[in-house]
């Protein structure tokens, strides 16, 4: 691929498969740390056909959607893989397979907007710049999917420590958090949780209001 003229084409693809493979071994991991109401909302996890598009362009990205890329067709290579029955496929695009990569300029930065548009992609579940050789160690796929799995799990933790505080309103919670799964750009749901947590008090630091006459 374009990304790296000290490998072999099938040397990056096999690199690439096991960073992924990794980058997943560690979000598992770190999502069995959390209750099985987080879990059931972490978008990596969710039930599917997941596919993981490794595109090389001036900077290699990978992306991971839950839309379908259609058939694989020649000269395209796709890798399957499964870790803790989470399963995906791996898709590797450059410009040779996909042209239009040819067009995007990423002179002044990774262009993940221009990259998506090439494949098609709505829905992304994430989408990073990684580097090939030591960028696509273990040990920095494990700090990826360590980060990614706390990202992912964030929404569904300010959810419970919002429902928590506010008994009695536990049904009006539920419902923001189905809305938010599935709200538009506006208004942000991310932000509207955010401000909604800091008004009941936030993560920590927060203590139950005093029964009247105590």
């Amino acid at each position: 691929m374009s990304t790296s003229e000290q490998m072999r084409p099938e040397q990056m693809r096999t690199a690439v498969a096991r960073y992924v493979e990794e980058i997943h071994r560690a979000y598992v991991a770190q999502a069995m740390t959390f209750p099985a109401a987080v879990r059931g909302r972490m978008p990596l996890l969710a039930p599917g056909p997941l596919t993981v598009a490794a595109v090389g362009a001036r900077n290699l990205h990978v992306l991971a959607t839950r839309d379908s890329l259609g058939p694989v067709r020649e000269p395209e290579v796709e890798l399957t893989g499964s870790v803790e029955g989470l399963s995906w496929t791996v898709r590797f695009f450059d410009p040779v397979v996909l042209p239009e990569l040819s067009l995007i300029d990423e002179s002044s930065g990774p262009a993940f907007g221009e990259v998506r548009h090439a494949l098609g992609v709505s829905t992304v579940v994430y989408h990073f710049v990684a580097s090939p050789g030591s960028g696509l160690s273990a040990h920095n796929a494990a700090h990826v999917g360590t980060g990614l799995a706390g990202g992912h799990s964030a929404a569904a933790r300010d959810f419970e420590t919002i429902r928590s505080r506010v008994r009695g309103r536990e049904d009006l919670v539920d419902e923001m958090a189905g809305a938010a799964s599935a709200a538009e750009a506006r208004p942000d749901p991310d932000a509207v949780r955010r401000e909604l947590l800091a008004a009941v008090g936030g993560r920590t630091q927060w203590h139950p209001p005093e029964e009247p006459g105590s």
